[in-house]
């Protein structure tokens, strides 16, 4: 049983009710619920949330009937491994056990299905607590990364003796994006934390990387999936 998941609060800061705002003719949350809906290897879809309008919607569209997230679960602080507990504890109470808690992220809707398929699939053959959605990172903290010592000045973030004077001679580092997880149901329930067990990249390429948290992010997407043919 692959159980999909989508978090999706109420409030949001930067861009106020961004995950039912319209974009590209749909609601933002809609580009990653229909692709939960419409995989082949998806069992059961979950929408966590504490919006009765978001809530709605997903039933209707068919995710699972767990009620509207818990108080504590829906504030600025929530972090988002406690709404996948709730969600997996809830929703194996309605389907029964569960093989693989994969998650969407709503504000990053530039994922494909062959995204899903592939971080799916290298769960299944690496067998680790968490396959998590990354990108080569832009900045190298071994490089071009810099940071501020007690008096002002800046130095390398990731110092390593002889220096880096070449960004190909830095070590190899990944952006966690958010994206795509797929999470051992047995992992999330022993756990407290994402880092606490083995947790292997799934490399995307940064253009479908793009995570949604201001008005001018809102607006790059638009234009990527435009430009992508989407909508």
């Amino acid at each position: 049983m692959i159980l999909g998941h989508i978090g999706a609060r109420k409030g949001s800061k930067g861009v106020p009710r961004k995950n039912f705002r319209m974009m590209r003719g749909k609601p933002l949350i809609d580009w990653s619920l229909d692709q939960l809906l419409e995989h082949p290897m998806v069992d059961a879809v979950v929408v966590s949330t504490d919006d009765e309008e978001i809530y709605d919607h997903a039933v209707a569209k068919g995710a699972v009937k767990i009620g509207l997230r818990p108080a504590h679960l829906a504030t600025d602080t929530a972090g988002k491994w406690g709404v996948w507990q709730h969600a997996l504890e809830a929703s194996e109470a309605m389907v029964g056990p569960v093989d693989a808690f994969l998650d969407l992220d709503c504000t990053s809707p530039l994922r494909l299905p062959e995204d899903i398929t592939a971080a799916l699939e290298l769960y299944q053959t690496e067998y680790p607590d968490m396959v998590m959605s990354c990108c080569e990172a832009r900045k190298n903290p071994y490089f071009n990364l810099v940071e501020p010592d007690a008096s002002g000045a800046l130095h390398v973030s990731k110092p390593l003796p002889g220096g880096v004077v070449a960004r190909q001679q830095a070590p190899v580092v990944y952006e966690h994006a958010a994206s795509t997880y797929v999470v051992s149901p047995a992992y999330l329930k022993r756990s407290k934390g994402l880092w606490e067990g083995r947790v292997i990249p799934y490399l995307m390429p940064p253009e479908r990387c793009v995570d949604i948290d201001t008005p001018f992010d809102f607006r790059l997407v638009e234009f990527l999936m435009q430009e992508a043919g989407h909508g």
